[in-house]
């Protein structure tokens, strides 16, 4: 979560990269979760 907490930093210093590395944990983490959901309802 540091990662997170300093791309959030770092996008609302308006550096528009963060966006895009944020959106990659964001996303990463979401499909993480969801593979570990869907795995036990299987």
């Amino acid at each position: 979560m540091n990662d997170i907490n300093h791309l959030l930093d770092t996008l609302q210093e308006g550096d528009p990269v963060a966006a895009d590395q944020l959106l990659v944990l964001v996303y990463s983490e979401l499909r993480r979760l969801a593979a570990a959901k869907m795995s036990r309802e299987a």
